[in-house]
């Protein structure tokens, strides 16, 4: 059975012995429990060139204490882990495939090996609330860890950990307040592993440039590449999960790396990267059946819930959910094989590559302000082309089809902004919000669209079982109308986006 928690914890270096402080001072604190003593052996998993250490990952087997089993953490944000545990397996050496699925993204067919083994002797104690409610964990431990691997080297320390349980990060801060009067300090390495690996783990990373206009082209584009190259990573485990929204905030990762290459494509040359741009554009094809199918579902459960009950006749709700559950099944186990297909990690490595080693033009070491706004001015100026067509186009399916044309567009151009707002500031922000609620705007009426023709074959369905089809007819209509209003507001949208002072920073 998988457990699944989110984890926030502070760490403190100890002398030994460490005599914790009065915590029952700490708001909400009515009472403690412990101290309970335990013993902790935990092995600790990973590539030999630490993939998963550099991907601020922990895995381990760990026997003893309360949490016994294998645990899986990853980074979710400062001082936050979503942990998966799974119990014991018979065969010490062997990762449960669920948790090596998990990291794949970053292992790419590397094995799994033990790397170091810690022993901790820990007094645990619960802080509680007036119902006896656990709020956090406060953690003695005394450490003892030994490498693994080609040299073996051994060390000892004593720490301090507070893991919040139900409590809020009030709590977390008036303790590290109280444990800093007493004389902790926050930890060197957050994380055991960290410290007892050393000078065998990788240096830090260097802290990003902070862009201005001034800097050269190349650097914001491929800031930009490097941030949504993070993100689609850090989602994969979260879509094989299967964690709400997911699979929409990967497509989108997916589709801001494919876009910024075409857009930039006079930065970073486009023939470099033609095959990538591919390969994105599968990666993102594969997301899409998930997720539009999980967004029609939405769509139509949410225009049930604003109908009168007295107009939803017959066996509704059921029918919609049957129709869209095989079609969601289908679509996430294509998303499934994806994750785990050579091709998805051919294109994690020419992700890789390109950030490594970009093939950078000439204009790349163009200042920002000088060669970056004519890129976006491209965008915006297709944008402006296919408004125009899609106000001349006649009433019905070329109307819809040159709006869905115009939103594609429109995201192009917002990512475009997106990209180079950190360089450009505060202009390029305002028309990436502009792009924003124009595609908003024309993504919501393509949905009334695709959502027409199901529920059309939704009343089909009913009519040929002997059903009701009047509720199928009303939304139907009830589309047909949000997609009129839906049409004004895009059109107002665009009018306000190519407002010249939205546009004038283009040049």
């Amino acid at each position: 059975m998988v457990t699944n928690t989110n984890e926030t914890e502070a760490k403190y270096d100890a002398p030994a012995e460490v005599a914790l402080p009065g915590l029952s001072r700490l708001p909400r604190v009515a009472g403690i429990s412990g101290p309970d003593e335990e013993r902790l052996e935990a092995e600790y998993y990973d590539t030999t060139d630490l993939r998963l250490m550099r991907a601020e990952i922990t895995l381990r087997r760990r026997s003893g204490g309360h949490d016994a089993g294998w645990h899986l953490k990853l980074p979710t944000g400062p001082d936050a882990r979503r942990e998966i545990q799974l119990p014991l397996s018979e065969g010490r050496g062997q990762v449960p495939p669920e948790l090596a699925g998990l990291v794949r993204v970053h292992t790419r067919g590397e094995p799994l090996h033990p790397i170091a083994r810690l022993t901790t002797r820990r007094k645990r104690l619960a802080l509680l609330d007036r119902t006896g409610e656990s709020l956090a964990e406060v953690a003695a431990d005394d450490v003892s860890a030994q490498t693994m691997g080609g040299t073996t080297t051994l060390s000892r320390w004593h720490e301090v950990e507070l893991e919040l349980t139900g409590g809020d990060r009030q709590l977390l801060k008036a303790a590290d307040e109280l444990l800093r009067r007493d004389g902790l300090r926050p930890a060197g390495r957050s994380a055991k592993l960290e410290r007892a690996l050393g000078a065998q783990l990788p240096g830090p990373a260097s802290e990003p440039p902070l862009m201005t206009p001034s800097s050269p082209s190349g650097d914001v584009v491929l800031a930009y590449l490097r941030a949504q190259t993070g993100r689609l990573m850090s989602l994969d485990p979260m879509v094989r999960l299967d964690e709400p929204d997911s699979v929409h905030q990967m497509r989108v990762a997916t589709r801001r790396l494919r876009s910024t290459l075409r857009s930039f494509g006079k930065i970073i040359n486009s023939s470099g990267t033609q095959r990538l741009g591919g390969e994105l554009k599968w990666l993102g094809n594969v997301l899409d059946g998930a997720r539009d199918a999980e967004v029609l579902a939405q769509h139509l459960a949410a225009n049930l819930r604003r109908m009168p009950v007295e107009q939803v006749i017959g066996p509704v709700q059921a029918r919609v959910q049957g129709h869209f559950a095989k079609p969601r099944a289908t679509a996430r186990e294509a998303v499934l094989a994806a994750l785990d297909s050579p091709r998805y990690f051919s294109l994690l490595d020419e992700l890789d590559g390109l950030l490594a080693d970009p093939p950078l033009t000439g204009r790349a070491a163009t200042p920002a302000a000088d060669a970056l706004p004519v890129a976006v001015r491209r965008g915006y100026r297709q944008v402006a082309r296919r408004m125009r067509r899609a106000r001349r186009a006649p009433a019905g399916e070329p109307s819809n089809v040159a709006l869905h044309q115009a939103r594609k567009a429109a995201k192009r151009a917002r990512y475009a902004g997106e990209a180079v707002t950190p360089a450009i500031g505060r202009q390029a922000a305002r028309f990436t919000r502009k792009m924003k609620k124009l595609q908003s705007a024309l993504g919501d009426h393509q949905d009334t669209v695709v959502a027409r023709q199901a529920e059309r074959a939704l009343g089909v369905s009913a009519h040929l079982a002997g059903e009701n089809a009047f509720t199928y007819g009303l939304l139907f209509e009830l589309d047909v109308s949000d997609a009129g209003r839906l049409q004004v507001q895009a059109h107002r949208a665009w009018k306000r986006a190519s407002r010249s002072r939205c546009r004038r920073w283009m040049g």
